[in-house]
């Protein structure tokens, strides 16, 4: 392992003395258990907040910032020890929720990184505003995971692969044919996540395809749910995320009939929750609020990302809503609190020390990374 790679694993792993953190630094809420970590799409921002709704860490200066000091169209957020892992996805042209964004093309990121609790880069993969396949570029990076083998799980969804980068930034697997959209073999269609299982094979959700399947290492598919062919009636239109969960079940963000599926082995729905139906939900819009991202938590309870109507929400088995950031419908920026409202489509959600049914970053040991 280089030095880099150790300094680090050293900072995620919190080795407190290789990374020399800043005695204000630890006077904060920051990295506390039972906080969330909102991935703030086009607020150009990743925060964490507590549970009442107070922003307590924040990288990404607001809507209005399309610089490297900001992820752009953040899709995805995750914490890695100390530090946090991010999906700098890019905000598309002529976006109503990114005025701001005046590039009739969009306004690229095309980044991956990897940063301290002080806003410094410590990793990165990908070139700021460089579209590419080639090596370190990446084209509309939606989500990322980090590896308990210090490697990093790509989802690089226009150029339609899935790739696994080590440190030193060299593509060691990949699924998917870069810039072929289909559904034959090796080919995805707009995949939207990643997640590594205990058994070692991928669970891939693939969007434009409706189906989330499990591949192995040599690329064989195991398990798909939906037919794969997106011009027939399937189960699932539009999956955003999937998820495995310990008693087998496979949870499902279905972003196009705005709900959350859970199916269990024999692929029969056992929960479902729409995430919206009534008159102040953004239906006018034209494509409904489109779900993206749901985390099943230790409690029992989802975290669901609502994007379009700005919302984060915890809900129960019995689908009641326990709590809120943001507010239905209404987009806003706030530096500060976000109990109710200062959202703008948040497009993932998780809780900090929870990985129920995601990749743990450091193996079954992660508690006592915390």
């Amino acid at each position: 392992m280089t030095s880099s790679q150790l300094k680090i694993w050293a900072c995620a792993a919190l080795l407190v003395a290789a990374c020399a953190l800043p005695a204000h630094a630890q006077e904060t809420e920051f990295n506390k258990r039972g906080n969330v970590l909102i991935a703030d799409q086009f607020n150009n921002r990743v925060i964490e907040v507590n549970r009442h709704g107070d922003v307590v860490w924040q990288f990404g200066l607001g809507p209005a910032d399309f610089s490297p000091a900001s992820i752009i169209g953040t899709n995805d957020a995750q914490r890695v020890g100390e530090l946090t892992l991010m999906a700098g996805t890019g905000t598309p042209g002529g976006q109503p929720e990114a005025p701001n964004c005046t590039n009739p093309t969009g306004c690229a990121d095309n980044r991956v990184l990897l940063v301290d609790r002080d806003g410094n880069i410590v990793w990165q993969y990908g070139q700021f505003g460089v579209t590419g396949g080639g090596p370190d570029q990446l084209n509309v990076p939606v989500q990322n995971t980090w590896l308990p083998n210090f490697h990093v799980l790509i989802t690089d969804q226009a150029n339609e692969r899935i790739i696994e980068v080590d440190l030193d930034k060299n593509i060691v697997w990949q699924y998917g044919t870069t810039g072929v959209s289909g559904n034959g073999p090796n080919q995805l269609n707009n995949p939207n996540c990643a997640e590594l299982l205990e058994n070692g094979h991928i669970l891939i959700c693939d969007e434009n395809n409706n189906r989330a399947l499990e591949v192995t290492r040599a690329g064989k598919i195991v398990w798909q749910y939906g037919s794969g062919d997106p011009t027939i009636n399937n189960p699932v239109s539009g999956v955003a995320f999937a998820s495995r969960l310990e008693n087998g079940h496979t949870l499902i963000t279905d972003s196009n009939h705005n709900r959350i599926v859970e199916i269990d082995r024999g692929k029969h729905v056992v929960w479902q929750y729409f995430t919206c139906s009534g008159a102040d939900c953004n239906l006018p819009r034209g494509t409904g609020p489109l779900p993206t991202r749901a985390v099943r938590l230790r409690n029992g309870h989802t975290l669901i990302s609502d994007q379009y109507n700005h919302r984060v929400i915890e809900v129960n088995r019995d689908k009641h809503i326990v709590r809120t950031f943001g507010k239905l419908g209404a987009i806003g920026y706030d530096p500060t609190s976000v109990a109710d409202g200062g959202l703008n489509s948040p497009y993932d959600a998780k809780r900090i020390g929870d990985y129920t049914g995601l990749t743990p970053p450091f193996g079954d040991d992660d508690d006592d990374h915390r």
